[in-house]
């Protein structure tokens, strides 16, 4: 506040002010004379806020041009919008703003006008998210250059995830993503608790179209065949694709639901190399916990499941598309990963300078290799053998000789979960808000939300563009830098140290 204003008095939205000859705040080319009376009268609506001020020199009111804090559109202030949306990309929602506005002494809207305001934030974004899926779906036709009214068939990645742990959530969702781009093609929202209609059954029969309602009835477990079900229905209608190859994890609910949804036996099932390699890990841990005397020094320890892991991870990943070759690289890492200096199981391992097997390297330079570790007992290695070897079935591997993960899924769900936290329960309207959100910011990074902007025919200027630029520079730079082998080496070196 300027020195020479004095408040005087204070009551609700009127404030009277003294105005000495030095103070300038207002219209430089109006002439006030010392000691003129100002009231300003000063008008709120949330964060919205319109001031209008009133000179009186010698007793005529004069009145001066006010201002506001933000324009309005339809009776809606501009700055309502950007700070709703601003929590929820946050991932924070109406208790949290009401917090912060309490905290800065600043009036925030109530449950009702939040809610009004993110329904409103909602339909445009679900118009962009459409766009932005469409234009995906377009993307993967251009690659095998299918003419416009062709139905083509392409692989995709099918995950679902859920709010909670467990079989308890009451919200979950099921997306559907290109194997070739990596973009979002589909996606089903589903939640099956309503709080207005378990507040007043009666809601349920008359007001069940001026809210929104659950759209899911059943367990939790189910959500993920129902979703991946309604995706594939209308694929051919929304996004005129067929999803013949269908990349999932072990969990075959959701397949059996559509691999006869474009004829008999039309969709194919293919394993996520990434869930594969991790049966190895889950199922030896199973069985060491089951029969006792295979856990212990020198025997089936944590260390030696991860080596193991990895070994069969690497076999897959550096033989895709040779059936024979991968299955031999799979037996030999198993025989190798058992082995040790008092028992070399080497055979099954490649041979010559090029092998990424030590023994075989060393024998071919006519070298001693000296093995330091012991090898595992025969008594071990007979009990997790039909465990080890049933992964090497040439049926298992032959659904991974793509060489494909559902690491894009797996991203996409941090990414929602991100801006929808799992330890704070939503309703479906701002569980689909933040999940439409999060398939635009996926696709096309912070800077494909300008278009939501328009829709609700909100003005942005350069700031807003620069900001979001610099968002989406930040995720690049680090995405970049954690690709790199030396910070991937390092993340090994602090895991194996963290299970000591």
């Amino acid at each position: 506040m300027n020195q020479g204003i004095s408040s005087i008095a204070l009551k609700k939205s009127c404030c009277l002010w003294y105005l000495n000859e030095e103070s300038s705040i207002f219209d430089k080319n109006v002439n006030i004379a010392s000691k003129k009376r100002i009231i300003e009268h000063l008008k709120r609506e949330n964060l919205h806020m319109e001031r209008k001020c009133i000179v009186q020199p010698n007793e005529v009111p004069l009145l001066l041009e006010g201002f506001c804090s933000s324009p309005k559109v339809k009776k809606s202030s501009n700055i309502n919008k950007f700070f709703i949306l601003g929590l929820r990309l946050a991932g924070r929602g109406y208790t949290a703003g009401k917090k912060l506005c309490s905290t800065l002494s600043l009036p925030f809207l109530s449950k009702s006008s939040f809610r009004h305001q993110e329904k409103a934030i909602l339909e445009c974004v679900e118009m962009c998210s459409q766009e932005n899926m469409i234009r995906a779906a377009e993307e993967v036709r251009r690659l095998k250059v299918v003419p416009s009214n062709k139905i083509y068939s392409c692989g995709v990645s099918v995950d679902g995830t859920w709010q909670r742990r467990g079989y308890s959530s009451l919200n979950g969702c099921t997306t559907i993503i290109s194997i070739d781009t990596g973009k979002v093609l589909d996606a089903e929202i589903m939640s099956h608790y309503c709080r207005t209609c378990k507040t007043n059954d009666n809601v349920r029969y008359k007001n069940k179209e001026n809210h929104e309602c659950s759209n899911y009835v059943g367990s939790s477990g189910n959500m993920e065949p129902v979703g991946v079900y309604r995706m594939f229905e209308r694929s051919k209608r929304l996004r005129k694709l067929q999803y013949r190859q269908y990349y999932g994890d072990g969990d075959s609910k959701g397949f059996e639901e559509v691999k006869n949804i474009y004829g008999n036996n039309s969709v194919e099932k293919l394993q996520c190399i990434g869930h594969v390699q991790k049966r190895v890990g889950s199922r030896l841990r199973k069985l060491k916990k089951n029969e006792k005397g295979l856990g212990g020094k020198g025997k089936l320890t944590d260390k030696f499941i991860d080596k193991l892991q990895n070994y069969y991870g690497i076999a897959i990943r550096s033989n895709v598309g040779n059936l024979v070759e991968m299955q031999s690289a799979v037996i030999a890492a198993f025989f190798h990963c058992c082995s040790g200096k008092n028992k070399e199981m080497h055979r099954q391992c490649p041979t010559g300078p090029n092998s990424w097997c030590k023994f075989q390297k060393a024998k071919f330079a006519g070298i001693k290799f000296v093995d330091k570790s012991p090898a595992l007992p025969n008594s071990v290695v007979n009990s997790i053998k039909n465990t080890c070897m049933d992964l090497c079935d040439q049926k298992l591997l032959k659904k991974c000789l793509h060489g494909k993960t559902q690491n894009c899924n797996e991203s996409f769900n941090n990414v929602v979960w991100s801006i929808v936290p799992k330890e704070t329960f939503v309703e479906l309207q701002t569980l689909r808000l933040g999940i439409i959100i999060a398939i635009i910011i996926f696709k096309s990074g912070f800077a494909g939300l300008l278009p939501v902007f328009q829709k609700l025919s909100v003005l942005t200027g350069p700031d807003l563009k620069m900001f979001y630029w610099s968002l989406d520079n930040t995720r690049i730079v680090d995405s970049t830098r954690h690709s790199k082998p030396s910070v991937k080496q390092s993340w090994k070196k602090k895991e194996s140290q963290q299970k000591k």
